[in-house]
């Protein structure tokens, strides 16, 4: 027994700190999947500096997916089935509704009828006029189409009309808003922005809202950060639109040597890896290499592009590893300047002396083991 675990401590030796458990890769293992060999490298690794940090953001934004096409001028201030109207008729020789006389002694009549449902038809009930269809018009226009069901049974009919409850013309909004519902349109144009503002807003962060807009069988979709400050991205709504409001958190994930390994919730705004660092209970000072603090990241190709990567891109993008020295002061610079992407992972891997001392306590503990096993033998025999 003594000598098997002799020697499992001199192969534990000869095979260095590859053989003991980790909590992520080596510096050197990060390196060798950079390395263009037979296979190629997996993914290209990027030395962060201030240059490089600035080159990122000069890139344009990329807004995943638009709302521009949704943009709708169809009138909003029609009647449809469902509304309730107010409807005033006024008849001068008073024989059809009753007789008052007005201050200079003309006959007259009015009459303020309850409030008419348009049936699914597009049509209202007037009393002397039978079915009047109204659906499609204006409140001016189903006046005037009253007045005319009415001449030849009125004398010079007056009638005037108001939408009471406005129930075709809305749009409803559901999701990550206070107030969800229906909200009427008015002809001021409604836009996303008056519709969510109807509903009381959301109380998300902006960047972690989706606004999806369906409307009969399409889908428009884009960030509700895109919305509030593109300009072509707060359509105008028509009615019948669905406007609803989906919570995609941002994400980022921390490991190795930091002070914690979790998945975190980024804020609202914009988030730095100064930032990030931070919020992670920064490096542990005991095992971390403060000269490679790594951020693995699908890259867009544009911005692989404009950083000189050749990497070639998978469906989620070019896979970069950017890594900052934080031994130097201007590493702290750089860390506060260079954003935080949603679903990034940053890694900071342990240094060769927190490996060394490693390796040594796992000896230590196998020969104490062996030192053990050889005083239980000695006393056995």
């Amino acid at each position: 027994m003594t000598r098997s675990l002799l020697a499992l401590l001199i192969v534990a030796i000869l095979g260095g700190c590859s053989t003991l458990p980790r909590d992520g890769p080596s510096g050197r293992a990060i390196d060798r999947g950079a390395d263009h060999g037979e296979n190629g490298a997996d993914y290209a690794i990027v030395q962060l500096d201030y240059a490089t940090a600035e080159r990122i953001k000069a890139v344009p934004g990329l807004h995943t997916g638009s709302l521009a096409a949704a943009s709708s001028t169809s009138p909003v201030d029609v009647i449809g089935s469902g509304d309730r109207l107010l409807v005033a008729i006024f008849e001068p020789s008073g024989n059809l509704f009753g007789q008052r006389n007005t201050e200079d002694g003309v006959r007259a009549g009015s009459s303020t009828l309850p409030l008419l449902s348009v049936d699914r038809n597009g049509a209202v009930s007037v009393p002397f006029a039978g079915s009047v269809r109204v659906a499609g018009l204006t409140t001016t226009e189903a006046a005037a189409a009253i007045r005319r069901a009415l001449q030849g049974r009125v004398g010079n009919p007056q009638v005037t009309v108001a939408v009471e409850e406005n129930l075709s013309n809305t749009v409803t909004v559901l999701g990550e808003v206070r107030q969800p519902g229906r909200a009427p349109l008015t002809v001021n144009g409604d836009t996303i922005l008056d519709a969510i503002a109807a509903a009381g807003g959301s109380p998300r962060a902006l960047e972690d809202i989706r606004v999806e807009v369906r409307r009969g069988s399409e889908t428009f979709t884009a960030p509700l950060s895109a919305v509030t400050t593109d300009f072509a991205e707060n359509v105008r709504l028509q009615r019948g639109d669905q406007i609803n409001l989906v919570y995609v958190p941002r994400r980022f994930r921390t490991f190795g040597a930091l002070g914690a390994v979790a998945e975190q919730d980024m804020p609202a705004g914009v988030m730095t890896l100064a930032s990030a660092l931070s919020r992670s209970g920064g490096l542990n000072d005991n095992f971390a290499n403060a000269r490679s603090v790594l951020v693995f990241r699908f890259e867009r190709p544009e911005v692989a592009a404009a950083l000189g990567v050749t990497q070639p891109a998978t469906f989620k993008g070019v896979p970069v590893v950017y890594r900052l020295n934080l031994e130097e002061a201007s590493g702290f610079f750089t860390a506060n300047t260079f954003i935080i992407q949603p679903d990034d992972t940053i890694y900071a891997p342990r240094s060769i002396s927190a490996e060394v001392r490693k390796f040594f306590e796992f000896v230590q503990q196998v020969s104490r083991v062996v030192y053990d096993v050889s005083v239980t033998n000695a006393l056995n025999n």
